[in-house]
């Protein structure tokens, strides 16, 4: 839900607008960096609590998943309005809080054999591979190819949303994907972040000025964040076939 606002928040801004950020992703990359940075530490902390407290976890998972959402509006308005010295550490706590619910599932992905840790550092190297090819596409999209791929690509963002949601819905029931739709769903979720990843770069430089990185790093955070539990998901599903 974080990553949809965020993105259709983001394209709505650049419409019709000619570059005013040239110097904002690069600005903005070094609070990418330590969000992920953060992230890790926070996965870190969940899997000390999956192994030593298992019976914490899940009710400590709802409330950081709750926590998290709310602190995103409010950390996302604040980091709009300018205020950098409040929006940073808000922002700091959420990323701790994506790295705790990233937890069960980097968990699942040292149980499963052939995903490990190796697996987990694949689905790493992919994000940074991804944004070596986004940089270099993206910059050079026109405008109506840039528009064209926004538009489309946040319109499967959001029925991905709906299909995820319906995921854990059912899943809280006892009812699992098949692991050939999992390996479909998965696959898709890849694809349209790998998008996003180039949409940004034709974005955010029209959306925001280059003294508004806080908003701008947050919106390549989700970006590099969901394609990283996408691209693990799909390793873990194909080394889980039935």
């Amino acid at each position: 839900m974080s990553s949809t606002s965020n993105f259709r928040e983001a394209i709505r801004k650049s419409q019709g607008q000619a570059l005013i950020g040239p110097n904002v992703i690069a600005n903005a990359l070094p609070y990418v960096g330590a969000g992920l940075v953060l992230t890790a530490l926070g996965t870190y902390g969940g899997l000390g609590v999956i192994n030593n407290f298992p019976n914490l976890f899940f009710p400590t998972f709802i409330a950081a998943i709750i926590v998290e959402l709310i602190l995103f509006f409010v950390a996302q308005g604040v980091a709009q309005k300018g205020n950098n010295t409040v929006a940073l550490p808000l922002l700091a706590v959420y990323s701790l809080l994506t790295g705790y619910t990233l937890s069960g599932l980097v968990f699942v992905a040292l149980g499963t054999q052939n995903v490990g840790i190796p697996g987990i550092a694949m689905a790493a190297l992919g994000c940074g591979v991804t944004f070596i090819a986004a940089r270099q596409i993206g910059s050079n999209l026109s405008d109506t190819d840039g528009m064209a791929l926004a538009k489309t690509v946040r319109l499967g963002i959001i029925a991905l949303l709906v299909v995820v949601l319906a995921q854990f819905l059912f899943a809280m029931f006892g009812v699992f994907t098949p692991s050939w739709l999992e390996i479909a769903i998965s696959g898709i979720g890849v694809f349209l972040f790998v998008g996003c990843a180039v949409v940004d770069f034709y974005v955010l430089p029209r959306s925001y000025r280059d003294d508004q990185y806080l908003p701008a790093a947050l919106s390549m955070y989700l970006t590099y964040i969901n394609l990283f539990i996408f691209i693990l998901r799909l390793i873990i599903a194909i080394n889980s076939r039935d």
